[in-house]
């Protein structure tokens, strides 16, 4: 039994920040239909996804292919709900993410790409993935770093072999930056994403680098404002995790 309280929950919040996100687009001069929600659940129980998609929810995001798994296979919700990875995969579970995630945000290393190159292709699909990039230069963050613009002629090598690879298919960029208390702080790294995607796009026109997932539940409005096209929302829309 869906507890009906909480799907009227999460639909006000989800609600809310589709209006936000409507918002920072306008103000822009954006459409807000250029930008996708997905809703993280990482560490959530079954029963709130359960509520999350009683609340209408279309996009949920994951960090852990093994935990996305197991609830896609509770659920059975795989053809009325979309799946995306937003995690770092290891290279011992690269297996589960072309198997039942429509798209990996968090392709953050060469060594990953060739392995998802391989699975996918034995599944007989084009996986659509996006290259994470490091725009802090922190070290406890994934991917790679894009910190220094002087040094992205060094990003080169790794990126022309990925979009080699004839089972995966590149659609842009994701980068998860510093935390700030104040989302404004954030814009600077925002922007460097955008220049990364516009850098490369220029040496690789024929990709289409249409996607930047960036912004997160404190900081999405500036990114979208900054040109994000996904931006993954969990607490603002689900509330915090459990302990």
């Amino acid at each position: 039994m869906i507890d009906q309280s909480l799907v009227k929950s999460i639909q006000e919040n989800y609600q809310k920040t589709l209006s936000q996100i409507a918002e920072a687009a306008h103000a822009v001069g954006r459409e807000p239909e250029s930008v996708k929600l997905v809703v993280v659940t990482k560490k959530q129980p079954l029963f709130l996804i359960q509520a999350a998609i009683a609340a209408g929810v279309k996009i949920f995001g994951e960090n852990y292919p093994e935990e996305a798994v197991k609830k896609m296979q509770s659920l059975g919700e795989k053809t009325t709900v979309e799946w995306h990875m937003i995690g770092h995969v290891q290279s011992r579970k690269a297996s589960l993410v072309p198997a039942n995630f429509a798209l990996l945000h968090s392709l953050d290393r060469l060594k990953t790409a060739r392995r998802l190159n391989r699975f996918s292709a034995e599944l007989g699909r084009k996986l659509p993935v996006l290259l994470e990039f490091n725009v802090g230069g922190e070290s406890s963050k994934h991917g790679w770093n894009a910190s220094d613009e002087s040094r992205w002629e060094e990003l080169l090598p790794d990126v022309e072999e990925i979009l080699l690879l004839e089972n995966l298919d590149v659609q842009g960029l994701m980068t998860m930056p510093p935390f700030f208390s104040d989302a404004e702080l954030a814009r600077p790294y925002f922007r460097q994403l955008r220049r990364l995607r516009d850098y490369l796009r220029g040496r690789y026109p024929q990709v289409k680098w249409e996607q930047l997932s960036m912004g997160t539940s404190g900081d999405f409005h500036i990114a979208v404002e900054e040109g994000a096209t996904i931006v993954r929302v969990g607490q603002a829309i689900v509330g915090s995790r459990p302990v």
